[in-house]
């Protein structure tokens, strides 16, 4: 009883946004620190009804019994949306403003759990750890008197170029396309084709810039950041976001999923069109390195005749392809996909000539990008991808859609070597010639395409390095992470 009371002061909440880009990395966060503490936390994640079902799929029996699952009550019908909308993935774009401003709802339920804790245990936990875009978490954490600490889902560069944009909006106070942003090198320049459309019309009265910019200043006053990145594959942004923050910011990545969870339901509760074993057939089939492999993340989708132009580049890149695929915007991204929408006969062709595996909603990514087949990666560039990607050494073809994407991108393409812009958002023209191009230069054994590999090959060592748990050769990311668990661990007050 003595060793259970002693387990559960050290108690740490955490409290995603409803979105899996956002929930995965916050499960893999929850992971790591159970298996870097010499003392073991109680650690509580806390998420809406049905998030918190998904969770207990993914929660498999490698996880770390002292991983705990708190429901937040949430309406969604209330708030203007669809009935039983808890999470990101089934929002047409318009609707996740109005969702995320639903999130600040959560706040009550949050203070009712943090009020249990306290109570049950004597004292509040140790440490909050919210996400970026509940920066009013930080204002619960204050309340009583415990240290919150915010995680950024993202790279340290697309976090800066993100908060930064909102936070000044400095695209509006010039009339050139190119504009600096605070926080960045004078001579660095962004673009206005990099802002989404909702961002390249905000003026701060905007109900985007309601909702981010305080949850952005909030989350700046917490007590430091955890970024899912790397000292040593993002030297630039690390030191950009450090000075901008002025706050501790702990390189705790790659969060990636410990190999003992192969399928992608373990990892996220959801469930792929295609069986794992299937997918490694067909791609056990096929050279080293001749794959393409598409997929725009768990809640991007293109236009229709972007769908179209990419089939199209595709089948006359003549290379061999897993594409995974959603119904067009426009269309319930979660509907039954239309063969309309793709150049007649095409999947009857590309099933039968076995060029071509289209999978349909969700696949195993993580075990595609580590196949030894797979060479090029044509992605929305959201970050746990581009993490996934590089950990494998698979370079990549950019198509950012929403939020840091764009900014991802420019990393990619600009400061690591990695990475061509294929084109950006739903709002553009593309053709399949473009798409074949690209492809082809990617895929060349010799030029831009031998190049982009051997550093997307350097890129991953320098992964593999940052998380080594060995002698003197522990890792920057090890490190970091000790660091951050004895700072939860330090005496606190405000």
């Amino acid at each position: 009883m003595a060793e259970e009371a002693k387990n559960k002061k050290k108690h740490i909440v955490m409290v995603p946004i409803m979105a899996q880009g956002h929930i995965i990395p916050f499960l893999a966060l929850a992971r790591k620190i159970q298996h870097t503490a010499a003392t073991t936390f109680t650690i509580t994640i806390a998420s809406t009804p049905l998030n918190i079902q998904h969770l207990k799929s993914a929660l498999s029996s490698t996880s770390p019994n002292q991983i705990r699952l708190a429901e937040l009550p949430f309406n969604s019908a209330q708030h203007g949306l669809p009935p039983n909308t808890e999470n990101t993935e089934k929002l047409h774009f318009p609707q996740l403003v109005k969702f995320c401003h639903a999130t600040l709802s959560l706040e009550a339920p949050l203070r009712s759990l943090i009020s249990r804790i306290t109570e049950e245990e004597g004292h509040p936990p140790l440490c909050i750890i919210s996400d970026l875009f509940l920066g009013w978490v930080n204002n619960v954490a204050n309340s009583v008197s415990t240290r919150n600490l915010t995680f950024t889902t993202c790279g340290a560069y697309g976090t800066l170029s993100y908060i930064s944009i909102w936070s000044n909006l400095p695209h509006k106070k010039t009339h050139s396309d190119e504009f600096w942003v605070p926080g960045f090198p004078q001579n660095h320049r962004f673009h206005r084709t990099q802002l989404h459309r909702y961002l390249r019309e905000a003026d701060g009265t905007d109900d985007w810039s309601r909702f981010l910019i305080p949850q952005i200043s909030h989350a700046m006053k917490s007590g430091g950041w955890i970024c899912n990145t790397a000292e040593e594959i993002e030297p630039l942004g690390l030191q950009l976001l450090r000075k901008y923050l002025q706050l501790p910011v702990w390189a705790v990545g790659p969060l990636l999923p410990p190999p003992a969870l192969r399928g992608s339901k373990h990892r996220s509760g959801k469930e792929s069109s295609v069986t794992l074993e299937a997918c490694m057939e067909w791609l056990d089939l096929k050279d080293e390195n001749s794959v393409v492999y598409v997929s725009f993340g768990s809640q991007n989708t293109i236009s229709a005749s972007q769908m179209m132009a990419l089939a199209e580049g595709l089948e006359k890149s003549e290379r061999s392809f897993v594409w995974v695929i959603r119904p067009p915007v426009g269309f319930d991204i979660d509907g039954e996909f239309r063969e309309e929408w793709l150049p007649k006969g095409f999947e009857e062709k590309m099933r039968d000539t076995k060029k071509g595996l289209l999978v349909q909603k969700w696949g195993p990514q993580l075990e595609i990008l580590s196949h030894k087949s797979t060479g090029v990666f044509v992605s929305h560039c959201g970050w746990n991808s581009v993490l996934e990607s590089l950990s494998n050494g698979v370079p990549m073809i950019g198509w950012p859609l929403a939020a840091e994407q764009m900014y991802n991108v420019k990393m990619l393409v600009e400061e690591m070597g990695v990475a061509v812009e294929l084109t950006r958002t739903v709002e553009t023209t593309i053709c399949g010639d473009e798409v074949k191009k690209v492809i082809d230069m990617v895929m060349e054994k010799e030029g831009k395409g031998k190049e982009m590999k051997e550093k997307a090959k350097e890129i991953a060592s320098h992964m593999r390095k940052a998380v080594t748990e060995k002698g003197e050769e522990e890792g920057s990311s090890v490190r970091a992470m000790d660091d951050l668990v004895m700072t939860i661990l330090s005496p606190y007050s405000l």
